[in-house]
């Protein structure tokens, strides 16, 4: 049977959560190196006749999405669990520290003191600063890739029917016309 107007559907479904995706971590500027983004890719796959979606990106973009519970916030002064209904945990293994370094690097960040002034400490105490806080107090979910693909499968269904009876319609002509 021919399926070329479910396959479109299916494909502008998968460019639309992933064009939607990246647009929400340059927004919410969860872009600095661009890894992330760059790694978000979606493939239309025919297994069987079945045809299905499918999306990968590295691993880490599945804890930025889903958030990550803290080990013990109160390790922390002013301690909150950012992701209390996270199903990752940090346990014993803290962050990795290179990562963090990075990000504080491509950022800028430095110590500051009340005046504004910078101080003391260079980018490897941020780094280690921000890793025990990561670790103690967990990652803050960014629904970067679960809120479009949401909003897209809310569509999904009525789009797909009309597309399965467009098919339908043109098998059907081309059976009876030959």
């Amino acid at each position: 049977m021919l399926r070329t107007n479910q396959e479109k559907i299916l494909n502008k479904f998968k460019s639309y959560v992933i064009q939607q995706a990246r647009s929400r971590l340059t927004k919410g500027k969860h872009n600095v190196t661009r890894d992330l983004y760059n790694s978000l890719k979606g493939e239309v796959v025919d297994n069987k006749g079945k045809l299905s979606v499918t999306f990968e990106m590295d691993e880490y973009g599945m804890y930025m999405d889903k958030g990550v519970k803290g080990s013990n916030p109160s390790a922390v002064k002013d301690g909150k669990q950012k992701a209390p209904n996270s199903e990752f945990k940090f346990g014993n293994k803290k962050p990795p520290l290179k990562s963090i370094l990075d990000w504080v690097k491509a950022r800028g960040i430095r110590f500051r003191d009340k005046e504004g002034k910078f101080t003391r400490g260079n980018y490897k105490t941020i780094a280690f600063f921000l890793q025990r806080r990561i670790w103690a107090q967990g990652i803050k979910p960014t629904l970067f890739f679960t809120k479009p693909f949401n909003k897209a499968m809310q569509r999904l269904p009525e789009d797909f029917a009309k597309a399965y009876n467009m098919d339908l319609e043109i098998f059907l002509e081309k059976q009876f016309n030959e």
